[in-house]
């Protein structure tokens, strides 16, 4: 039997859970009060301004209730204001305050760097590979489970 940190998926979850770590703890080191959640969360409001809790969820990969309570956090330290949806009144309207969007800016540098530290030593070659690789995984799986 093939033990367990050979495998493929072991490795690949090691490096997501190492480069969170690592994202988070730079995050830290460079005095920002946000977590890597509270920062992803930030960018897809930004990205997509009317998304519905429940898309963000999607996109970012979290439960709904994670979400919720990372808005909420969000909300609590001032990086984003909620408030009731124009035409749907079982939403909220989630917009990014003056202190989210400057955070999001300082962070666009440093956040360009995490990601080429993490990678250093890689080839675009082998970088354009395994992204090739990872979407065939996600579109197997996707497939074998409808």
């Amino acid at each position: 039997m093939e033990k367990l940190n050979d495998t493929f998926f072991y490795n690949l979850e090691k490096a997501v859970k190492t480069y969170r770590q690592y994202f988070q703890n730079q995050l830290k080191a460079n005095g920002f009060d946000i977590t890597l959640d509270q920062w992803l969360i930030l960018n897809t409001i930004i990205e997509n301004p009317n998304i519905s809790q429940n898309e963000i969820a999607e996109k970012v990969f979290k439960d709904k209730a994670s979400v919720a309570r990372i808005i909420e956090l969000l909300v609590q330290n001032g990086f984003l204001t909620r408030s009731m949806h124009p035409t749907n009144r079982r939403m909220f309207q989630l917009s990014i305050t003056e202190k989210g969007n400057e955070t999001i800016q300082k962070l666009s540098g440093l956040v360009q760097i995490f990601r080429k530290n993490a990678v250093l030593g890689i080839s675009p070659d082998a970088l354009e590979e395994t992204q090739s690789i990872m979407k065939t995984i996600i579109a197997n799986c996707k497939n074998a489970s409808d």
